[in-house]
C-alpha cells in the first residue's frame, strides 16, 4: 500500500504537466472537465496528439456522461499549438500511462497478497456501495470482508480504500492494543496530557506521523455534509473546537469504531443525525439537572404554547 501510495503520488505530478501544457497552447480542458484523466479528457488529449486542431472535432469526444455540451467544450479548445508545449504534453502522458501500468501491478500484487489471509468468514454479497475513484481495481470490500468478518466501510466515512490503507497499517489483530485508548494513542489521536505540579500544561495530541491516522482525519474531513450521526458529531466539534481539532476527535471516533469491530466482531448499525441530536440533548439537560442540584436549585421544564 505504502508503494502503491508513493506511485499514485508520482502519477499526480505528471497530471499536473499535463495541465500546463495545455494551459501554455491556451487550451482551458480543466476549465469544462471536472478531470483531465476521466474518459472526456484523455480522449481528446490522446486526439491532440495525434494531430486533431479543430475545436468541434475534439469536443466530438465528450462522453455522454460529461455535464458540459459539445459546444461549450469546443469554446474552450480555441489554442495555439507550439511544438515544444506538444512535446511536453506528449511525454506527461506517456509518463502517466507508465505509472497506470505500475499501479495496475501493484494492485495485482495486493490482490494476491490479500487472498493469503485466512478466512474469518464465508464470502458473501455486500450491499453496493459507490467506489472511490483511487481504490484498487479489485473487489477491495470482499477481500477486507473474508479477511475480518466485518464490512468497515460500513461505517459512515470509511470508504474501501481507507479500510485497506488502515489494515495495511494495523493489521486485523486487535489484541496488540489492550484497550481502544491504547491503539487511539498508538494512532496519535488521543488528548496529550503534559502535566506540571499537578497543573495541565498542554493537551494537544503528538504529532505522530502514522500513515492510517492521516487516512482516519481524511475519511473525518468527508463527513462536513453527511446526515450520519458521524456528521453531525463532526459538525458540533467543528463549531465548538474549529475545524483542525474537530477532524481529529472526528478521526478519534472513527478509531475507536473499528477497534470495536476488528475486536468483537460487531457490526456497525448507522442511526442518523436525528438519533444523535437526541442523544446529546438529553446528555446536556442531565448534565444541567446535576448541576443545579448542586447548587441548590431544581431544573423544572417550561411547557410553551405552539403557536396558532
Amino acid at each position: 500500500m505504502r508503494q502503491r501510495e508513493t506511485l499514485i503520488r508520482y502519477r499526480a505530478s505528471h497530471i499536473q504537466h499535463m495541465q500546463k501544457a495545455l494551459r501554455q497552447m491556451n487550451l482551458l480542458l480543466d476549465n469544462v472537465v471536472s478531470d483531465v484523466t476521466g474518459k472526456t479528457g484523455m480522449s481528446i488529449i490522446r486526439s491532440i496528439l495525434r494531430g486533431e486542431r479543430d475545436p468541434v472535432v475534439l469536443a466530438s469526444h465528450r462522453d455522454s456522461h460529461c455535464k458540459q455540451s459539445e459546444k461549450v467544450i469546443a469554446k474552450s479548445l480555441h489554442g495555439h499549438y507550439r511544438a515544444e508545449h506538444l512535446f511536453a504534453l506528449k511525454q506527461a502522458v506517456e509518463l502517466y500511462d507508465f505509472y497506470e501500468k505500475e499501479i495496475e501491478a501493484c494492485d495485482k500484487a495486493l490482490e494476491n497478497q490479500l487472498s493469503q489471509f485466512d478466512d474469518q468468514v464465508e464470502s458473501a454479497s455486500l450491499p453496493a456501495k459507490r467506489k472511490s475513484a483511487s481504490a484498487p481495481g479489485f473487489d477491495v470490500r470482499a477481500h477486507l470482508y473474508r479477511m475480518t468478518g466485518v464490512d468497515l466501510t460500513a461505517i459512515e466515512g470509511i470508504e474501501e480504500n481507507t479500510a485497506l490503507k488502515v489494515i495495511s497499517e494495523t493489521g486485523t489483530d486487535m489484541n496488540r492494543w489492550p484497550t481502544e485508548k491504547h491503539f487511539c494513542s498508538w494512532l496519535g489521536l488521543s488528548p496529550g496530557n503534559k502535566i506540571s505540579g499537578g497543573k495541565v500544561l498542554s493537551s494537544k495530541t503528538k504529532r505522530i506521523p502514522n500513515r492510517a491516522a492521516s487516512a482516519l482525519r481524511m475519511a473525518a474531513l468527508t463527513l462536513v455534509n453527511s446526515k450520519s450521526a458521524l456528521g453531525a458529531y463532526y459538525r458540533r466539534m467543528r463549531s465548538k473546537l474549529g475545524a483542525p481539532k474537530a477532524i481529529t476527535a472526528t478521526a478519534h471516533k472513527l478509531a475507536r469504531l473499528i477497534y470495536s469491530m476488528l475486536k468483537n466482531g460487531s457490526e456497525y448499525v448507522e442511526r442518523g443525525q436525528d438519533y444523535y441530536e437526541e442523544q446529546y440533548r438529553d446528555r446536556v439537560i442531565k448534565n444541567m439537572k446535576k448541576r443545579a442540584e448542586e447548587m441548590g436549585y431544581k431544573l423544572v421544564r417550561v411547557e410553551t404554547a405552539s403557536p396558532a
